[in-house]
């Protein structure tokens, strides 16, 4: 962990922290804590279900310990470094566990994966992406995520939409055809950053590819490359249109799939949590809202999808590891409690156990997306280092701001991840 990006973050997330400092608080043996960002509309309720049905079946309660999806970020961090991590805590697999990994902050669970016989449950590609680090097991997923093009469906059927795009051309055909109606094509609500950032991922990996995209996530490629102008200036084509619902950055992701479900936008491009908050107001999927994948735009490029998965990892400093893997277990290797998470958070099972029919038609449609794309490739601020991620994602809303400087902003990206990345060996 850099010292600059963890003194930032202490000053970033201090007011995101429980009162107290120094080390973890202890409770009783049968007692596990837990801090995760599953809070508001990404399930809270559906957690402490799960919480509580788990003390059930076990005699082990669970402190929880809750922090706001984006103060999470940083507050964990925090904790880390002071010493003061629960047991087990949630976080995104990729380059953010990596960090902690490489940090020393949380224990390899090789024995215990093992022992609960996880590679017959979880499905092998996750296994290989999100939880081993330098050929050790750490996190468990708990669930995942597929960033689509979620649209109204009615808005489409009003505007004589009958297929879905899926080259770049036929997409931006149809952006054109709903403008032409009268229809703000997308909404993006990117006041928080990162929900822009699928936009980007997209179009760097149907243009480039993921080889090169990987090379750009760990710094062995430029922002200045060609590649990533080309990625840009596609998006550019959308802004310059005025395909966007103006004034992106003032909205949060919620309040943009708000304007999409209101018919304010046709679609926007969000993760499969989407379809929890919708389904969480009243949506019905498959008859108010669907998806579809974002399109082809260079022909003869691996076709990859994008998302995040949700994992739990055990901290160093667990006082009962015993008692902290039954927990963890329990929430992969149960069927229903991974059937119910899916649900509440509009999410994908990690456990191939679970039956498909438990999931939404739209859910199920994602799901055979995941299976037939290449690759699966985390969304940027989890394929990149965390210091190198706030730069990227701040040029993103910057782009969103006033998309006539790429070239400026590109330059200026770049001499940060020089710096970041010199940093980080």
């Amino acid at each position: 962990m850099t010292r600059h990006f963890i003194k930032r973050a202490l000053m970033a997330a201090a007011v995101a922290l429980p009162t107290g400092t120094g080390a973890a608080p202890s409770f009783a043996a049968d007692t596990v804590t837990i801090s995760h960002y599953f809070t508001g509309e990404l399930g809270r309720k559906g957690i402490e279900e799960i919480f509580a049905k788990f003390t059930a079946a076990t005699g082990i309660a669970v402190k929880d310990s809750p922090i706001g999806h984006e103060d999470f970020k940083t507050g964990i961090l925090v904790r880390a470094a002071g010493n003061s991590l629960p047991d087990v805590f949630s976080y995104w697999a990729g380059a953010r566990t990596k960090f902690v990994v490489d940090a020393g902050n949380i224990a390899p669970i090789d024995a215990e994966w093992a022992a609960s016989g996880l590679d017959q449950i979880v499905e092998p590609g996750i296994v290989k992406n999100a939880s081993i680090y330098g050929g050790k097991h750490y996190l468990v997923p708990f669930g995942y995520h597929y960033a689509g093009v979620f649209y109204n469906a009615k808005v489409f059927k009003d505007a004589g939409i009958t297929q879905s795009p899926k080259t770049w051309d036929e997409f931006l055909a149809l952006c054109a055809t709903l403008k032409g109606k009268g229809i703000t094509p997308i909404a993006l609500g990117s006041k928080d950053q990162w929900p822009a950032q699928f936009w980007f991922d997209y179009l760097l990996l149907r243009t480039a590819g993921p080889d090169y995209r990987a090379k750009l996530m760990a710094g062995a490629a430029s922002y200045t490359d060609p590649e990533v102008k080309t990625a840009m200036l596609k998006w550019k084509e959308l802004t310059d249109a005025g395909y966007f619902l103006p004034q992106a950055n003032a909205s949060t992701w919620t309040e943009a799939a708000d304007k999409v479900a209101q018919g304010k936008a046709a679609m926007t491009l969000m993760g499969t949590w989407i379809t929890g908050y919708w389904n969480g107001i009243g949506l019905k999927p498959g008859a108010d809202y669907d998806f579809f994948p974002f399109p082809t735009v260079k022909a003869g490029v691996p076709n990859a999808v994008v998302g995040p998965v949700d994992g739990l990892v055990m901290s160093k400093t667990a006082a009962n590891k015993e008692a902290t893997w039954k927990f963890i277990a329990y929430l992969i290797t149960n069927t229903e409690v991974q059937a119910k998470w899916a649900a509440v958070q509009g999410a994908l099972s990690p456990n191939t156990k679970v039956d498909t029919k438990t999931y939404s038609p739209v859910m199920k449609h994602a799901l055979d997306e995941v299976g037939k794309a290449d690759t699966f490739a985390f969304n940027y601020d989890l394929a990149t280092t965390p210091p190198m991620a706030e730069v990227g994602l701040a040029m993103f809303a910057r782009f969103m701001d006033d998309p006539s400087e790429i070239d400026d902003y590109l330059k200026d990206v770049q001499a940060k991840a020089k710096d970041v990345f010199a940093k980080a060996q």
